[in-house]
């Protein structure tokens, strides 16, 4: 499905992670980061459960050049993943996390 008929979803009143998930990465995709993780920021609100969508996320706000927000995305999205038993899910967010830090030293607290 493309993005144009999901938004048409959003904007005729459905909405869910799922559809969410969907915009977030068409947007990501399209090359618009920020409108991505606008998307994806709900989605992990509607369920933060959600470990691809924390990682879709700190992917999205590191391509908007948001280093520190998407740090923290990733280190939430560890947390899901270790939680719910999502191993690669978990590796990948730490390699992506790792790659942050080394190349933004100032996004670490």
């Amino acid at each position: 499905m493309n993005i144009e008929a999901l938004e048409c979803m959003l904007a005729n009143g459905k909405d869910g992670a799922l559809l969410r998930f969907g915009l977030g990465k068409g947007w990501l995709d399209a090359g618009n980061p920020v409108r991505a993780a606008t998307h994806l920021g709900r989605c992990v609100v509607l369920d933060p459960q959600y470990s691809a969508a924390w990682k879709l996320l700190g992917r999205a706000l590191e391509a908007a050049g948001l280093p520190a927000d998407a740090r923290e995305a990733y280190l939430r999205g560890i947390a899901v993943a270790e939680a719910r038993g999502d191993r690669q899910a978990a590796r990948e967010m730490t390699v992506f996390a790792r790659r942050l830090e080394q190349h933004h030293p100032q996004s670490t607290p």
